[in-house]
Order: C-alpha cells, then sequence, then structure tokens
C-alpha cells in the first residue's frame, strides 16, 4: 500500500507526497477580486503539500458567489495571482486553480447582477452578500435567471477563459468546480436543473454541462492541466440528486475518455458509490475524508484508510487552517493544531498567516 508521504507522478508534475491541500474559502481578496501579498504568503506557507489547490475562484464577475472572493477574468487579477504561484514554486511547491461558478449561489449586491442557473429554481436560503467592515449582510438568495441554450455554451467559455488566465498566471492546472451546490452541480442536481433541453431531463442530459465543460477546457490547455470536484449525494445549497449511484456512475464514464489529471470526490455519498467511482477512473483520484457536516477535520488515519482503498492522493481541507507544515506533522505523528472558527472568513492576517510551524 502506497503511503501518503511517496511521490506520485501526476500529468506532468512529479508531486513528492500524497497529500493535497483542498479549496477552502478563505475570503482575503479585495472588492476587485485582486489576491494580495497575504495569500501568496498563505499558500507559500504550505507549499509542502504534493499539490496545492487554491479557493474557489470566480471566472467572470456574475459567477461570483459572496464578498471578498478572489477572480482570474481581468489582466489586474491574473498580475495578482502570479505573485502566488511565484512564492508557491519558489519553496518547490505546485498549484491548480479552482475555477468555481457559483450559479444561482450569489446576490445582485455582491456582483451587481442577477444569478443565472440551469432553471429558474432558487436556493432558498441565505447567503454572506457584504464585504468586510460593513454591517452583516446575510441576505436570501434571489430566485436565478434560467440561461438560454445559447447562455449555456457561453458560460462553459467562461471556464475555458478563466483556465487560460490560469496558466498565464503560472498555475500548474486548473480544477473545476464541479460539487457543493454550485452550477455544474446545479446542472446535475435533480431540483434545481428543471430544463426540458439537451441539457436537462434524462441523467445524460444533467451531466451533459459538466462533460463539456471538462473537454473544452482540456482542449484549451491540455487534459493533463485539467482536474475536476465531485461531491455525489451531498445536499449543501439545496441540492437534491435522484439515483446518485447511477448518476455518478454515467458521469464518470463520460469523463474518464478525456483523460483528465485527476477527479477529485468528497466522501458525501455511501462507500459504494466513492469505490465504484475509482473502479471506474482511469486515471489519479483524490478522496476528501472530510465533509462540512463532520465535527472534527480528517487526519493521517482517514487519509491512510484511503489509500488502502484505492485513492492515489488524499486531500485535506479544515486541518490545512492552523497547520501549515501539515505533512510534517503527518510525518512526525505530532498534534494538529486548532483553527481559530471566528477567523476562518474574518479578512485579516490573524487566523490566516499567523500559524506557526511545528519547529516554534
Amino acid at each position: 500500500m502506497p503511503s501518503l508521504f511517496d511521490p506520485f507522478r501526476l500529468g506532468g508534475l512529479t508531486l513528492p507526497n500524497r497529500v493535497v491541500m483542498a479549496p477552502m474559502t478563505r475570503s482575503r481578496a479585495g472588492a476587485d477580486g485582486l489576491v494580495t501579498d497575504s495569500v501568496a504568503a498563505y499558500y507559500a506557507q504550505r507549499a509542502t503539500a504534493g499539490l496545492l489547490i487554491t479557493e474557489g475562484i470566480q471566472p467572470s464577475l456574475r459567477s461570483q458567489s459572496t464578498a471578498n472572493t478572489p477572480g482570474l477574468h481581468t489582466s489586474e487579477q491574473v498580475a495578482a495571482w502570479k505573485k502566488v504561484t511565484d512564492a508557491v514554486h519558489a519553496k518547490g511547491g505546485h498549484i491548480f486553480a479552482q475555477i468555481m461558478h457559483a450559479g444561482r449561489v450569489s446576490h445582485p449586491q455582491v456582483t451587481g447582477t442577477v444569478p443565472v442557473g440551469p432553471s429558474a429554481v432558487g436556493v432558498g436560503t441565505p447567503i454572506f452578500a457584504t464585504t468586510f467592515g460593513d454591517a452583516p449582510g446575510m441576505q436570501l438568495a434571489p430566485v436565478p435567471r434560467e440561461l438560454t441554450a445559447g447562455e449555456v455554451a457561453d458560460e462553459i467559455d467562461v471556464y475555458v477563459q478563466a483556465a487560460r488566465n490560469a496558466v498565464e498566471a503560472g498555475f500548474d492546472g486548473v480544477e473545476l468546480h464541479g460539487a457543493n451546490g454550485y452550477l455544474i452541480h446545479q446542472f446535475l442536481s435533480s431540483n434545481a436543473n428543471q430544463r426540458t433541453d439537451a441539457y436537462g431531463g434524462s441523467i445524460s442530459g444533467r451531466i451533459r454541462f459538466a462533460v463539456e465543460a471538462a473537454q473544452a477546457t482540456a482542449e484549451a490547455i491540455g487534459s493533463e492541466r485539467v482536474g475536476i470536484r465531485l461531491s455525489p449525494g451531498s445536499q449543501l445549497w439545496g441540492i437534491e440528486e435522484e439515483d446518485v449511484p447511477t448518476l455518478y456512475t454515467t458521469l464518470v464514464e463520460a469523463l474518464a475518455p478525456l483523460d483528465l489529471a485527476y477527479l477529485h470526490t468528497v466522501a458525501t455519498a455511501d462507500e459504494d458509490v466513492l469505490l465504484n467511482m475509482r473502479k471506474l477512473w482511469p486515471g489519479a483520484f483524490i478522496v476528501n475524508p472530510s465533509t462540512v457536516i463532520n465535527p472534527l477535520p480528517s487526519g493521517k488515519a482517514d487519509g491512510e484508510d484511503w489509500l488502502a482503498r484505492g485513492a492515489d492522493l488524499i486531500s485535506f481541507g479544515r486541518a490545512y487552517l492552523a497547520n501549515p507544515d501539515l505533512v510534517e506533522r503527518f510525518r512526525a505523528d505530532a498534534p494538529l493544531a486548532e483553527a481559530e472558527a471566528e477567523t476562518i472568513y474574518h479578512g485579516g492576517d490573524q487566523g490566516y498567516i499567523t500559524y506557526p510551524a511545528l519547529e516554534h
């Protein structure tokens, strides 16, 4: 059985270990979607991971979900991210940009426009729609405007252009966010997607957007630079999925011929579903053992368990908040520090780049 500390070949990259930093929203960007020097320091601190995957990055203004999240759709944003990738590469690390289109999980107060989605079906819950420093701003997400068939193609192009921008910014690749209730996941859903055209209805229709977005992105920047993240059965942001085993069998079978860099799944479904995805997926398979509803972050034992079940790489999210040297702590069987819950989305350096490494 492979160890978490064994190297792994991922596309054109040789990862020094099998520990992946999972994407996590940290809300440290400016109002213009520009990342800062603190963001560069944050990722550089964690560069001993085999692979870093960034927080979700909006590929267009209207695809932004909540305030203070970063973008990758202007030349200024591309230049700002170059500071991050340079800092990570200087430490010997590898970093993918997660491209996250929020779809209906957005608000005009954030983007200045009505959100879009596969159908005019609202989330039904509030989202954080105010920039830091202002009054608390939980606002009910409005009913989105249904995308026309032509606009669906336009949104695929949004992923493609953001991927090209990511390469220009120095990223080693991109991860399409197809999980956690955002746009790709909304198309997969049986309640958020009420379409009767080629992008809805049957399972083959509901997976079409995900497959076409992945294919177009792979054609644009190379399949070895494109991964996709899924969360089978997840009900985040009001998502429902009928017949999860069949849906994800069909989706993985359709994605497999694209020869993507990896498939990254959250352990949100029954084990049989995840193991079947592993069986069907011919390439690198990343498992995140933890879910947002679990009270504790996953740890070394969870990672070793999934390596034994056939995963190639293990992603850790919450454990990386307060442990920038997570790989070294795992290697030494050292205790993990606990994150300050109140600073996860706080907006400043405290609780972001202030957690010390083990030797301190």
